[in-house]
C-alpha cells in the first residue's frame, strides 16, 4: 500500500513560527520605537514560504511522479485571493465614506495590488517606502507582490528541476544556496552608503530601471530580485531537508542537537530585531540607509531562520517544536496571512500617518479589531472558498428550482445584491476620483513659491515691496547681484518651516526650506552666505524635524554665524521620535555657549496648542503658522 500522502503531514511548529514573525512585524508597525527590527519578520517569512512551497512541489512530484502546474495555481488563488479582495475592498468603502480625498492616490495602489505588482508600483512611482508623513493604507502589500511573483515562477523551476532526478537534488540545492549568496552580494555591492535625499543633491542614491530613475534603497529593499535571497535559501533547504528524509536519516534520532540550534537561531533573530536600526533613519548628515541590514544583514536573518526552520520540522525536536506548536502560536499563525492583511489598513484609517507611533492603548485596541477582522475573514470567507464553496454554491445555484425554492433563491439574489451596493459605490467612487494632495502635502506645495535655495547658484532671492519699503519677499533678484548687501532675516529650515513660508515672508523674512533638510546643510548655507558678506541682523534655524544633530555640527555653524547679532534655533517638535528629545536638549544648551543664540521654544507652544498641528502632530495649520511666525518674531524682537 502507498503511504506516500504521509509526505504532506501537517507541520504546527511552522505556523509557530509564523505566529512569532508577524507578531515582530506589527510591534514594529505601530511603534518602530518599541522593535526597531520588527520589519525583519517579512524576511523570515519569505524563508518559510521558500521552504514550504518547495517542499510541497516535492512531495507532489514523489507522489504523483509530476507537479501538476494548474492546480498549484489554483490552490494559491483560492489561499491568497479571497483575503486580499476583502482587505481592499474594506479599503475602498471605507475611503469612499469617510475620507473620500484619499480616492484618487488610492487608485494605482488598489489597482497595483490586484495585479500583485504593487512593489515595483511603488519603486516605479517613486514615492518611498519609508516616508512617515503619509496616508498609505495598502503599502504593506509590497511583501505580497514578492511572494505572489514567486508563487508564478518557482513551479516552473521546480518542474524543470524534478525532472532532473533524485541524484542531482543536492547539487540543485547548493545551486540555489549559491543563489542566495549571489543575491546577497548584489545586494551589498548595488547599496550606497550616505545622505539620501532628491536625485539633484545625491544621484548616487538612484538608479536607472528600464530607462526610469528609481531610489537605489526602495529597489533594492522592495524589488523582488534582491529579495529573493530568503525564498532561495528556504529552497535549499527544503532539497536538503525533507522531513520524510529526515525520518530514515541518521539526523532523524538528533532532535536534542537540532533543539540547540534552533533555540540558537530564534536568539538570534530576537537580538537582530531589538539591535537592527530601522532601515532608514535621519542623523546629523541627513537620512541615511541602516549599512549593516543591506550588506550582510539580510542574509544572517535567512541563515538564523534556517537554523530555526530546520528544528521546527525534526521529527524528534521536543523543545523547539512543541514550544512554537503550542495551540496559541498554531491558532496565530494560520491566520498570519490575514492578520498581516487587516492590520495595517485599521492601523492607517486611526492614525492616518505611517510614522506615527501608537500608544500602548491604542495598540491594544487597534490590535482586538484587526484580529476580529481576521477571524470573520478567515471563517466566513478564506475557509469557505479554500473548501470549495463558491463551485458548490455556482452548482447548486444552476440547478431547477420549484415552488418555495424559487422564493428562496429571490431573497438571496436581493441580499447579495443589497450587499453588493456598498462594494459598487466603493469602485465606482474610486474610478471616478479625481488625484488630490492631502492638506500637508498641499500646504507645502503652495509654499514652494515662497522659498529660495541659497546653494542654487541660479535661485532668485524674492522681494515684496509693503507700502513704498522693500523687504525680502516675492520679486526675483539674482542673488550674484546682491553680494555684500546682507539678508536682514534668513530662516533656514526643513518642511516644518516650509509650510508656514508665506506668513513668514509677509513679515519680511527669506526662507529657504527643503523637506527633509538636514541639519548639516544650515553649516552650508551659513558658510556660502559668510563667503559673498550676505549674513544680516538674524538668522533663525528650525531644523531636526527628520534627523539627529550633534554639540560638534552645532559648534561648526556657529563659526561662520558668529558675528551675526541673532542666532535663533527653534527647537522640535516631533513627538513620535526619540530624537525630539535629544535635539532638543542640544539646542537649548546653546545659549549658554554663544551669547548672540536664543531659543525659540516650539516643542512647549505645540505641546500646550495640539489645534495648531495637522493630524501628524508636527506639521502646522494655518492659524498655527501665525503664531508660529508671531512667536518667531517676537523672540526676535520684531513685532
Amino acid at each position: 500500500m502507498n503511504k506516500r500522502p504521509e509526505l504532506l503531514t501537517y507541520i504546527p511548529s511552522l505556523d509557530g513560527i509564523r505566529a512569532l514573525s508577524v507578531i515582530a512585524v506589527i510591534i514594529y508597525h505601530a511603534n518602530k520605537l518599541w522593535l526597531p527590527g520588527g520589519f525583519l519578520g517579512v524576511e523570515v517569512f519569505f524563508v518559510i514560504s521558500g521552504y514550504l512551497i518547495t517542499l510541497l512541489l516535492l512531495a507532489e512530484n514523489e507522489r504523483n511522479g509530476s507537479v501538476n502546474l494548474t492546480q498549484f495555481w489554483m490552490r494559491r488563488a483560492r489561499r491568497l485571493l479571497p483575503a486580499l479582495w476583502a482587505v481592499l475592498i474594506g479599503v475602498v468603502v471605507f475611503a469612499s465614506l469617510f475620507q473620500r480625498e484619499m480616492l484618487g492616490t488610492l487608485r494605482g495602489d488598489v489597482i497595483a495590488a490586484v495585479l500583485y505588482g504593487f512593489n515595483w508600483f511603488q519603486i516605479w512611482g517613486g514615492t518611498s517606502y519609508f516616508t512617515s508623513f503619509e496616508f498609505v493604507p495598502l503599502r504593506h502589500l509590497w511583501s505580497l507582490a514578492v511572494e505572489e511573483q514567486f508563487y508564478l515562477v518557482w513551479p516552473l523551476v521546480m518542474l524543470i528541476v524534478t525532472k532532473l532526478g533524485k541524484r542531482k537534488l543536492p547539487g540543485v540545492g547548493l545551486l540555489f544556496f549559491g543563489l542566495s549568496v549571489a543575491v546577497a552580494i548584489y545586494m551589498a555591492v548595488t547599496y550606497r552608503s550616505g545622505t539620501i535625499s532628491t536625485i539633484d543633491q545625491t544621484p548616487q542614491q538612484f538608479m536607472s530601471l528600464f530607462g526610469h530613475s528609481v531610489s537605489r534603497i526602495d529597489f533594492l529593499f522592495l524589488g523582488t530580485l534582491s529579495r529573493s535571497g530568503g525564498l532561495l535559501l528556504g529552497a535549499a533547504l527544503a532539497i536538503w531537508w525533507r522531513p520524510w528524509l529526515i525520518k530514515r536519516s541518521q539526523a532523524g534520532s538528533q532532535g536534542s542537537i537540532f533543539d540547540i540550534i534552533g533555540l540558537g537561531g530564534i536568539i538570534a533573530i530576537v537580538v537582530m530585531m531589538f539591535k537592527f536600526h530601522t532601515v532608514v533613519e535621519g542623523t546629523d548628515a541627513g537620512t541615511v540607509g541602516y549599512d549593516f541590514l543591506f550588506r550582510g544583514g539580510f542574509f544572517a536573518v535567512n541563515l538564523a531562520s534556517v537554523a530555526v526552520i530546520a528544528a521546527a520540522v525534526h521529527p524528534s525536536s521536543q523543545f523547539i517544536s512543541r514550544t512554537l506548536g503550542n495551540p496559541v502560536f498554531v491558532w496565530l499563525g494560520r491566520r498570519s496571512y490575514g492578520f498581516y492583511l487587516f492590520h495595517w489598513p485599521v492601523f492607517q484609517f486611526y492614525r492616518r500617518f505611517a510614522g506615527k507611533g501608537l500608544t500602548a492603548y491604542e495598540f491594544g485596541a487597534l490590535v482586538i479589531i484587526a484580529l476580529g477582522l481576521t477571524e470573520l475573514s478567515f471563517r466566513f470567507i478564506e475557509t469557505p472558498v479554500r473548501h470549495g464553496a463558491i463551485s458548490q454554491w455556482w452548482r447548486s445555484f444552476r440547478m431547477p428550482v420549484y415552488g418555495i425554492d424559487i422564493a428562496k433563491r429571490q431573497r438571496t439574489i436581493l441580499l447579495s445584491a443589497v450587499f453588493a451596493l456598498l462594494p459598487v459605490f466603493g469602485v465606482v467612487s474610486l474610478a471616478t476620483a479625481t488625484v488630490q494632495l492631502d492638506e500637508i502635502a498641499q500646504n507645502l506645495t503652495d509654499n514652494q513659491q515662497n522659498v529660495v535655495n541659497l546653494l542654487n547658484s541660479s535661485t532668485t532671492v524674492p522681494q515684496m515691496v509693503i507700502s513704498g519699503t522693500t523687504i525680502l519677499g516675492q520679486t526675483p533678484v539674482a542673488p550674484g547681484s546682491l553680494d555684500g548687501q546682507p539678508i536682514d532675516i534668513l530662516a533656514i529650515g526643513d518642511s516644518v518651516m516650509l509650510g508656514a513660508a508665506n506668513v513668514l515672508t509677509q513679515r519680511g523674512v527669506t526662507v529657504d526650506a527643503l523637506k527633509s533638510r538636514p541639519f548639516r546643510q544650515a553649516l552650508e548655507i551659513a558658510n556660502y552666505m559668510k563667503s559673498i558678506n550676505r549674513l544680516g541682523s538674524v538668522v533663525i534655524i528650525h531644523l531636526g524635524t527628520n534627523n539627529t544633530v550633534d554639540e560638534l555640527t552645532l559648534n561648526e555653524i556657529m563659526v561662520p554665524l558668529k558675528d551675526v547679532p541673532l542666532v535663533l534655533f527653534v527647537n522640535v517638535h516631533v513627538p513620535e521620535e526619540a530624537r525630539q528629545n535629544s535635539n532638543n536638549l542640544l539646542l537649548n544648551a546653546m545659549p549658554a555657549r554663544f551669547e548672540n543664540v536664543k531659543v525659540f521654544d516650539w516643542n512647549a507652544v505645540a505641546n500646550a496648542h495640539p489645534e495648531y498641528l495637522y493630524e501628524d502632530k508636527t506639521h502646522i495649520r494655518f492659524e498655527g503658522q501665525k503664531v508660529y511666525a508671531d512667536l518667531m518674531m517676537q523672540a526676535i524682537g520684531r513685532l
